[in-house]
């Protein structure tokens, strides 16, 4: 089964268990499956970036593709069998169309798809290109109005940002929170790694003792939306 079926069956099942009550026990399984396995974090983080509006320029959104598709390369193949058995095992009662299939042609080796890979490539730099949805509506919005989106905490946190950045913060409050929880758990797993990767790498004992301390914090917390937004920016400085 591609991986794009595989991603498209697991956003419906949390829409669908979102509704029935029955979303932790689902995200347990997710957890289990994808956050804890290295590899399928990694394929499942990638179908996602390359899914998105960025506002890319074109070389860069060339150059974009070509290190993601190094990247799935150098990760499929150790994805071990056992572990798409188990994926299958999990979502074989979910039918859905395949949402992901540009992304899929992008990482096929076939070489008889090689005129639909090309149709591919060329449909997901566009996308690349394209600015993020809902940044315009989202400027329309004046910041009173997030108090139907957000907690009081989220609006204080917004005023003491500059506008480009809360037009940003805009955007990200107005996903919904299962989706929300999805990504914050993946950005959990990036930024615990690059702090691991740091102190593995640092000499300092002052620098050492921020990173541990920053890495129990981070352990320690739950999600919510403020805890997601301050996550990102760490994850962008780190």
């Amino acid at each position: 089964m591609k991986f794009g079926i595989i991603k498209s069956k697991i956003e419906k099942l949390f829409v669908e268990s979102y509704s029935n009550n029955k979303f932790k026990d689902q995200f347990f399984v997710f957890e289990e499956l994808i956050l804890k396995n290295k590899n399928l974090k990694k394929i499942y983080y990638l179908y996602d970036e390359l899914s998105q509006n960025k506002g890319l320029d074109k070389s860069l959104a060339e150059n974009y593709i070509n290190e993601s598709v190094v990247i799935y390369e150098n990760t499929i193949n150790n994805v071990t069998k056992e572990n798409w058995v188990e994926l299958n095992e999990w979502l074989k009662s979910t039918i859905t169309t395949n949402h992901y299939s540009d992304v899929d042609n992008l990482f096929s080796n076939n070489i008889t798809l090689l005129e639909e890979k090309i149709k591919s490539k060329h449909s997901v730099i566009e996308s690349l290109q394209q600015s993020p949805k809902n940044l315009v509506e989202s400027h329309e919005l004046p910041l009173n109005d997030l108090v139907n989106v957000a907690n009081k905490t989220i609006s204080d946190y917004l005023k003491t940002l500059n506008e480009s950045d809360q037009l940003k913060v805009k955007n990200i409050l107005k996903e919904t929170d299962d989706k929300l929880q999805l990504k914050y758990e993946i950005l959990k797993e990036n930024v615990l790694e690059k702090l691991t990767e740091l102190k593995v790498n640092e000499t300092d004992s002052e620098i050492i003792t921020k990173i541990v301390e920053t890495t129990e914090k981070i352990q320690s917390e739950n999600f919510d939306k403020i805890t997601y937004l301050k996550l990102r920016e760490l994850d962008k400085d780190l």
